[in-house]
């Protein structure tokens, strides 16, 4: 009898052992709420895949665990949190987990400002960071007012009934913008326009896939052909540009290009791709959120025309003393964001032991700020899917707890360093299209949100145009 008792403790010890040791959300470091992995090797990988996103995931695992929870993507432990309070404890730090942000290695590269952590970091982001001072940017905004130009001599072809593509207009406008500014005297050839926008279109869409699916393009196949060969012909027009900027002194020792070419090649390569693939993904798509969100709420749309006519007077253009003054466009762009959620999260990490809401976070773990969530909780924003530019006015803003709008991220000085680019683009573009026309959804459409690497309508968004007397 002794044997079998002695024999039954060892098997289950054994047991025990490997459960642990097959399981690592067992091991459990801290005293976090949240999920076990669903399977040894890939963690939670399954769980994100079936929610639609890492954001739907994360909606789902803060309703269930409260505002920090954690989970697995692999074999590593992953926080994340969604309350302003605990931002704010996040707010110094400034290093990415590289492993989060992977997917976007193979076209931007190691190099990438987006991978630079430390003091090397920090001073790259300083740097870039001086090329994006107002004034620097206010001397873009009649750039973004021809762009605009442009497309509005378009749209007056197209006027009552016949539809327009939404998007499509106004990821060009963006990608037009970034080359005119960041880049000015490159690509003035309208065919290596078209070709870097195709390629860098295809490398985003697979990028895009591989973090909406999890899927990986197998080694050799059409697909991983198909990305690699546009990578290759991005990096080589690239590889030109950076060449020729530091040969040059043409585009003024603040702009973006000058920045650059006091990196490394392979840096400024990397940087260079890097702005340009998440700007004008990100400035596109809120473009279209925006004029979305104003043909869907023509009282909105009126009262924004009736603010840019005001301030704008009789010249109707935009300069660097009125572009401030259009205090309730910026509440539209603000509310446009907060319900678009266009970046849903980002991600910091510390190489040293800490502790957020009294949990132990060991050092090198991936803690996750849920942008988006927090962006959607009703306890601070009351009916959270209804667009309602109010809730930014001034009053309104004054009640509203630190970091609980964070929608270009916030921490250690790692916002999007073109968070101010977007705005003047925005009132630019915006302000020459409404003075010209009042915009309407073609009947039926209604825009569903894809949350991939930037959030973006699922369809293409139809609208008409009618011309304003």
């Amino acid at each position: 009898m002794l044997d079998f008792v002695i024999f039954a403790i060892t098997f289950f010890l054994a047991l025990l052992g490997a459960v642990i040791y097959l399981y690592p959300g067992s091991r459990k470091v801290t005293s976090i709420p949240g999920l076990d992995p669903s399977d040894p090797n890939d963690g939670n990988l399954a769980d994100i895949a079936k929610a639609g996103s890492l954001h739907e995931f994360l909606v789902e695992l803060h309703e269930t665990h409260g505002p920090i929870a954690s989970f697995w993507m692999g074999q590593k432990m992953v926080v994340s949190t969604a309350s302003p309070g605990l931002f704010s404890q996040q707010s110094n730090v400034f290093d990415r987990p590289a492993e989060l942000y992977e997917v976007y290695k193979p076209l931007f590269g190691a190099p990438s400002i987006l991978f630079t952590n430390g003091g090397a970091g920090r001073k790259r982001r300083e740097m870039y960071d001086g090329s994006m001072r107002n004034e620097q940017l206010l001397k873009m905004s009649p750039i973004f007012s021809k762009l605009a130009e442009e497309l509005a001599a378009k749209w007056g072809t197209m006027v009552d009934d016949q539809h327009i593509p939404l998007t499509q207009h106004m990821l060009a406008l963006s990608f037009k913008g970034i080359l005119r500014t960041l880049f000015p005297g490159s690509f003035k050839d309208d065919k290596d326009v078209v070709s870097l926008r195709k390629n860098l279109d295809v490398c985003w869409h697979e990028m895009e896939q591989e973090v909406l699916t999890g899927e990986v393009p197998e080694k050799g196949s059409q697909k991983e052909k198909r990305f690699t060969d546009a990578k290759t012909a991005l990096h080589t027009a690239f590889q030109q540009v950076v060449s020729e900027s530091k040969d040059k002194t043409v585009h003024g020792p603040a702009s973006f290009l000058s920045t650059a070419a006091m990196h490394s090649d392979s840096q400024a390569l990397s940087d260079s791709i890097t702005y340009l693939g998440i700007g004008f993904q990100t400035t596109g798509n809120l473009l279209s959120w925006l004029i979305y969100f104003l043909a869907t709420h023509q009282d909105v749309q009126q009262k924004v025309y009736d603010e840019i006519k005001s301030t704008l007077g009789e010249t109707g253009k935009i300069n660097p003393s009125n572009i401030s003054k259009m205090e309730y466009l910026h509440q539209v762009i603000d509310e446009s964001l907060r319900c678009a959620g266009l970046i849903t999260w980002v991600a910091r990490q510390q190489d040293f032991d800490t502790e957020l809401a009294g949990h132990k976070i060991v050092k090198n773990t991936p803690v996750i700020q849920a942008l988006g969530v927090v962006l959607q909780d009703e306890n601070l924003w009351p009916v959270p899917n209804k667009f309602d530019p109010d809730r930014f006015s001034a009053d309104a803003k004054a009640d509203l707890p630190l970091f609980c709008f964070e929608p270009f991220g916030f921490a250690g000085r790692r916002r999007c360093p073109g968070f101010k680019y977007t705005y003047i683009e925005i009132c630019s573009v915006v302000a020459v299209l409404l003075q010209k026309f009042t915009v309407h959804m073609v009947e039926g459409i209604v825009a569903t949100p894809i949350y991939g690497l930037v959030t973006h309508p699922e369809d293409e968004v139809w609208v008409t145009v009618s011309k304003r007397k």
